[in-house]
């Protein structure tokens, strides 16, 4: 071999020998040779998965009866109708509030009110001869309203003749009286609040309920003070604007609503005696109430109550228990006999109604801050199930959102009872009201409004 040739053969040799760079390129070559294989392998694995598959949710669904299987669905476009509606016959027996006097508004006309109650003697007749030398009549007056809280306001009170019972009266209950009555002006009220009133009533009025002071006792066996004097008969007449007061039948650790007698006896030693409406035993009462619509303002008046055959832009709600309106799901009816041949769980059902205002009578301070609805069932009308839920109706709702002038419901109880219903006591249609303690009304947006009702409903089928 050639010189040239053999010597740089060798030296390459030498130079290697005792090197470990060379062997150290040599891994480093392979490491990066398997990094690669992995990375293949692992992209060949998963592209043959995937060929595989095949709609892996659905793997073996054919082996699983239908009933494993749940559907959610939702609607908002269900239709809701809306009808203005007014009974002139309901119950008002034991009420939290006694109202009288008269409202007149352009909107809704006059409405009457009046009372009917017993009176609870405080304790029995434990005096000798006594000499009365004043009567008063003490009122806490939780509202008042109407056009004038000045003078010119007179509350009669008449003796009723009949026995008042633990039963249910209505609206339009006639009252007979004895025809023995008293008549006083009330004092100059302060609108919208609460008034403590005291007013003097004639010596003769208390000389009167005392004359057989041997019936002051209670019994469950025989004639009692409830016989002797069964009670008083209220109402209000005015010689200026009509006005409405409402005071409290229920006890709240006080006596709020009395008449007391200031009397001394034959020694001069002084005496009160009371005769309360607000006992901790309620006396039996009822509340009665008229209206007039025919008095409201010729372009305000409402047209349509009562009236199927029309679906209004607006529907209306009076305080009082008086017209009211009446919501319609037609298309419940339908979904009903669909969801008879499976089983469905009502997630979410609410309710939004948005209220109208005019800029004057109706603003978003002075309609109702809140509203309920209600069923009727068998002639019996119900809050819905969902109201009582928890003890403060949160989840109910009903409170009007200033932030989109509309009164939110959830009732998705009562939707999932009517639809599980087969007694036929449940209807696809509920009843808008205010609670009787208010004298707000409101105008509610409906049908063809530009806003109208809405109902939401999402749920599952299984």
């Amino acid at each position: 071999m050639k010189q040239n040739i053999l010597t740089p053969i060798m030296t390459f040799m030498i130079r290697s020998y005792h090197s470990s760079s060379f062997f150290f390129r040599l891994i480093s070559v392979s490491n990066n040779i398997f990094v690669f294989l992995r990375t293949a392998l692992f992209a060949l694995v998963v592209l043959f998965v995937n060929s595989c598959e095949e709609a892996p949710t659905q793997i073996g669904s054919e082996l699983l009866p239908s009933s494993d299987f749940v559907k959610i669905n939702s609607t908002d476009t269900l239709s809701v109708w809306s009808y203005t509606m007014y009974d002139s016959s309901y119950p008002t027996n034991s009420p939290a509030v006694g109202f009288v006097g008269n409202i007149l508004d352009p909107y809704f006309g006059t409405t009457t009110a009046e009372f009917v109650s017993q009176l609870r003697i405080s304790n029995k007749w434990n005096y000798g001869p006594v000499s009365i030398d004043s009567v008063k009549m003490n009122l806490k007056l939780l509202n008042v309203k109407g056009g004038s809280a000045g003078e010119g306001h007179f509350l009669r009170m008449s003796e009723i003749a009949d026995l008042l019972l633990d039963t249910v009266y209505y609206s339009d209950n006639q009252t007979n009286t004895t025809g023995y009555e008293i008549s006083v002006e009330l004092p100059k009220l302060t609108p919208d609040t609460i008034n403590n009133i005291s007013v003097a009533l004639p010596v003769e009025f208390g000389e009167y309920l005392i004359r057989d002071t041997t019936q002051f006792f209670y019994s469950t066996t025989k004639p009692d003070f409830r016989s002797y004097f069964k009670g008083l008969y209220f109402q209000m007449t005015s010689t200026s604007d009509p006005l409405m007061i409402g005071f409290s039948q229920v006890n709240s650790g006080s006596y709020n609503n009395y008449f007391v007698l200031y009397m001394h006896d034959t020694a001069d030693v002084r005496y009160r005696y009371y005769f309360i409406l607000d006992p901790v035993h309620p006396n039996a009462s009822y509340n009665k109430f008229s209206r007039d619509f025919s008095t409201a303002d010729a372009d305000k008046m409402i047209e349509h109550i009562n009236d199927y055959n029309y679906r209004d832009t607006l529907t209306y709600l009076q305080y009082l228990n008086g017209v009211y309106t009446k919501i319609v799901f037609p298309g419940l009816d339908s979904l009903k006999k669909v969801f008879s041949s499976g089983h469905v769980s009502i997630n979410k059902a609410r309710i939004i109604i948005p209220a109208y205002y005019d800029g004057d009578r109706f603003t978003v301070t002075s309609v109702p801050s809140s509203l309920r609805l209600r069923f009727d069932t068998l002639g019996v009308k119900n809050n819905v199930p969902d109201y009582n839920i928890d003890i403060n109706s949160k989840f109910f709702d009903g409170t009007l959102h200033k932030a989109d002038s509309s009164y939110y419901f959830n009732i998705p109880t009562y939707i999932q009872t009517y639809l599980e219903d087969k007694t036929g006591h449940y209807r696809p249609e509920l009843e808008v009201y205010q609670d009787f303690s208010g004298l707000n009304s409101v105008i509610l947006r409906a049908n063809a409004s530009k806003t109208p009702v809405r109902f939401e409903m999402t749920y599952t089928r299984f």
